[in-house]
């Protein structure tokens, strides 16, 4: 509207007005835009994870806990042990637990033995001498008639006690056959060992020993000795004792002088519960001196029957080198008999 006015004004004074340049038209006006780049956005920072927070469970499963009271109740120490290893790797949360459990079982089975040994401690030092014996009694007897008439009779006893320091032993055996009225076999043994303990394996013992049999040559043996011996096994199930040392002999032969000899003893005695209804023991000892060797042997397989009553099959081998001529070295002998335990 300014810019009419300022026309109309110049035009009256004569003047030619001036024309303003038209605007160009908007198609003839080139636009350059510069092009327009679009960068891609950074990828979004992945969010932490929340952290979760698990609480560890407490306590023995109760599946195993009821296993490992049932161990506990069986009194046995190697099932606690092994129960409680499969506890701890079933539930490593609790194997303190578990510890605790089997630490507890072991401590009160060291408490009763404890007491068990204080008692048999006071036990055997308030006894006497003929309190406390245990061994038992082997009796066997055979007949035969008709074209051979034979009667044989078997007896032996052993009995053992043990006391806080010295151990006593006792052992005695008879064995008598006739055929046809004619004394054929005629044994007899009598013996008495005590053992001084130093511990719970190694002892030193004595011996003392009367022996029977015309029928190997002598009329009567006589042995005193002493020596060491050592128990090699311990267990409830299996024990073995090994002993030797020098002994002092005097044999009375039948056809020949009196004879004193200064031997070497040595012997073996196992005890092997196989089952708790079945048990294989045997008894060995060997002498050996100037100019004689003697040797026994008697291994024998026990059966329970029924209370204290077993039966037994035994075996049992003697050689005597220096016997009689006319006689074998060699005798064995097997029976069967009853065995009362006591």
């Amino acid at each position: 509207m300014i810019s009419l006015v300022a026309f109309a004004l110049l035009a009256a004074d004569g003047e030619p007005p001036l024309v303003a340049p038209e605007p160009p038209a908007l198609d003839a006006i080139e636009f350059e835009l510069a092009p327009i780049v679009y960068a891609a956005p950074p990828p979004p920072r992945p969010l932490p994870m929340p952290r979760i927070e698990v609480e560890a469970p407490s306590g023995l499963p109760p599946h195993v806990r009821s296993m490992l009271d049932a161990a506990i109740a069986s009194g046995d120490a190697q099932a606690v042990a092994t129960v409680t290893k499969l506890a701890k790797q079933t539930a490593p949360w609790a194997a303190r637990d578990a510890e605790k459990l089997r630490d507890g079982f072991n401590n009160r089975i060291a408490e009763q033995k404890a007491l068990a040994e204080r008692q048999r401690h006071d036990r055997i030092k308030a006894a006497s001498f003929f309190d406390g014996w245990s061994g038992e009694l082997e009796f066997g007897a055979s007949r035969a008639t008709g074209n051979t008439r034979t009667l044989g009779l078997y007896g032996a006893a052993k009995g053992e006690r043990e006391g806080l320091r010295v151990r006593h032993r006792f052992n005695g055996r008879a064995d008598v056959q006739e055929t046809n009225n004619e004394t054929t076999t005629e044994r007899w043994l009598l013996a008495y060992q005590p053992n001084f303990k130093f511990d719970d394996r190694l002892y030193a013992y004595g011996l003392g020993q009367y022996e029977h049999d015309r029928f190997l040559g002598y009329d009567s043996r006589y042995t005193l000795g002493g020596g060491f011996g050592y128990t090699v096994f311990t267990g409830p199930r299996l024990k073995l004792d090994i002993e030797g040392g020098p002994a002092l002999r005097y044999t009375d032969f039948v056809d020949e002088s009196d004879e004193t000899t200064v031997a070497g003893r040595a012997s073996i005695a196992l005890k092997w519960a196989i089952s708790p209804t079945a048990s294989l023991n045997q008894d060995a000892a060997v002498y050996v001196e100037s100019g004689n060797t003697n040797a026994s042997s008697t291994i024998a397989l026990d059966a329970k029957l029924f209370g204290p009553l077993r039966t037994r099959i035994s075996y049992n081998i003697r050689y005597e080198r220096d016997a009689p001529v006319d006689r074998d070295p060699v005798d064995t002998l097997s029976r069967a008999t009853l065995v009362y335990t006591f």
